[in-house]
């Protein structure tokens, strides 16, 4: 999901179409390759089944097809898929691990922040913002295990193994609890007091 403020909508959309018709499909092995076949055909059903919806009740802005014909023909191929909605569409209250963004204009980072909040969900959050309140705000009030702000490079929903612990919250995840954290062990153990008299 992606909330974008009114104010840099365009400009945003337009370089995130650029940079998404840029990506190269086929054979993960190949160096060139940036984004090979998703997992399952299940996985390729669900990612139908999520185009449909978006087309139904938004804007498809990229993508949005299987990809058949030569290489494609051997995998679970898929379009890097871009799709307007309104807020209130079904998409932002599903986690989908695919490659399909939901994109919703909103009128502030208030709205954003409550829309973010508002989704059952909460594996992982970003914000791009250069306004300290908004970044306080963010990390005080965003219900995700894991946050990130103006993280320009690697997955979105990853953490760094050994430096950051990995969790979900609400939804996504049972515990709150996360792992390769100081916590996680914990969950699995049982205190227990032991006497042997002599």
């Amino acid at each position: 999901r992606v909330y974008v403020d009114g104010k840099v909508a365009d400009e945003f959309i337009g370089l995130l179409l650029e940079k998404t018709a840029k990506i190269k499909i086929g054979d993960p092995t190949q160096r060139d390759v940036w984004f090979g076949p998703v997992i399952t055909q299940a996985a390729v059903k669900k990612f139908e089944e999520a185009a449909s919806a978006a087309r139904k009740g938004g804007t498809m802005l990229a993508g949005g097809e299987r990809l058949a014909g030569s290489e494609f023909d051997n995998g679970n191929f898929v379009e890097p898929t871009i799709a307007k909605l309104p807020l209130e569409h079904e998409l932002f209250q599903r986690e989908l691990f695919l490659p399909f963004l939901a994109l919703a204009v909103v009128p502030s980072f208030d709205r954003a922040l409550e829309e973010a909040n508002r989704s059952q969900l909460g594996l992982t959050g970003g914000l791009f913002s250069q306004d300290d309140a908004e970044i306080s705000r963010f990390f005080d009030e965003m219900q995700a295990g894991v946050l990130y702000v103006n993280r320009r490079s690697g997955a979105t929903t990853g953490a760094w193994p050994g430096v950051q612990s990995f969790c979900g919250w609400k939804g996504s995840g049972i515990t709150g609890k996360g792992g390769c954290g100081p916590y996680y062990v914990e969950q699995f153990m049982r205190e227990q007091s032991r006497t042997r008299m002599l």
